[in-house]
């Protein structure tokens, strides 16, 4: 099985810059797309063989999410089912015969961590739907958590210490996913890997200079630790400020 995660920062956008020739050269399983930036009817994109799923965020050109899928999951949901949470287009997830994929885009605490409280109360509530889902069958969730959980997942931790993403709130709530029986996949295979991010800020030519974040992840069960093949950042692929990551699993 295997499936790839982009934050393809606004969809259209990415459309224009050769998306559905890195869909095809991806040649996914499960396809997963974050910050889609559209509401219903703004775009026309399908792919032979693939089932699509889309969840909007009532503001316009704001957040969202969809899903690829070559297999018709059994059952669809949209949202973690909190009102509070669930106007912006974060979650989707996909119910498969043997387990669960969730695509998620966390919300950004932004400048000054304005919005840091309500990411941590976002964090508990995601939390505890993805635990309540990994009691049913083993869970993969994937996306833009917006968090570098340690300090080889950023170029300069020193100095982004209290800049979004990097806050040790955030770090901690990452932390405590982890311990309710999750594996960051990709540090699984490649714990002392440095250098390798998947988000570069526009400014200041960081993606020429590799001065990036690991932010964009796939997280899944414990117990589907040894049918891990592969996981891994796709640092070539353009068209968006992230690139792609990839799962592999047997």
């Amino acid at each position: 099985m295997k499936l790839v995660s982009w934050n393809v920062n606004g969809l259209r956008a990415v459309q224009g810059k050769g998306f559905a020739d890195v869909f095809r050269q991806l040649n996914a399983d499960v396809f997963c797309l974050q910050e889609t930036k559209l509401q219903a009817g703004q775009i026309d994109l399908c792919f032979d063989g693939y089932e699509s799923y889309w969840n909007y965020a009532d503001k316009k050109g704001y957040s969202g999410t969809a899903i690829f899928s070559r297999k018709k999951p059994l059952s669809v949901n949209y949202g973690i089912g909190i009102d509070e949470h669930d106007h912006e287009g974060r979650v989707i997830t996909l119910e498969f015969d043997e387990l669960y994929v969730v695509t998620v885009y966390v919300p950004n605490s932004q400048d000054e961590l304005r919005r840091l409280d309500y990411r941590m109360s976002w964090e508990d509530a995601f939390r505890r739907y993805i635990v309540e889902l990994d009691r049913q069958k083993p869970v993969i969730f994937c996306g833009d958590l917006n968090v570098a959980h340690q300090e080889i997942d950023l170029k300069n931790p020193k100095t982004n210490r209290r800049n979004a993403g990097f806050t040790d709130e955030e770090r901690q709530k990452f932390g405590q996913m982890l311990e309710c029986g999750f594996i960051d996949t990709f540090r699984h295979l490649h714990p002392t890997q440095t250098d390798t991010y998947s988000w570069w800020s526009y400014r200041f030519r960081a993606r020429e200079k590799n001065a990036g974040w690991r932010i964009d992840y796939f997280v899944c069960s414990q117990r589907l630790t040894k049918r891990i093949r592969r996981a891994e950042i796709l640092t070539d692929i353009m068209g968006s400020d992230h690139c792609p990551v990839l799962l592999e699993l047997e």
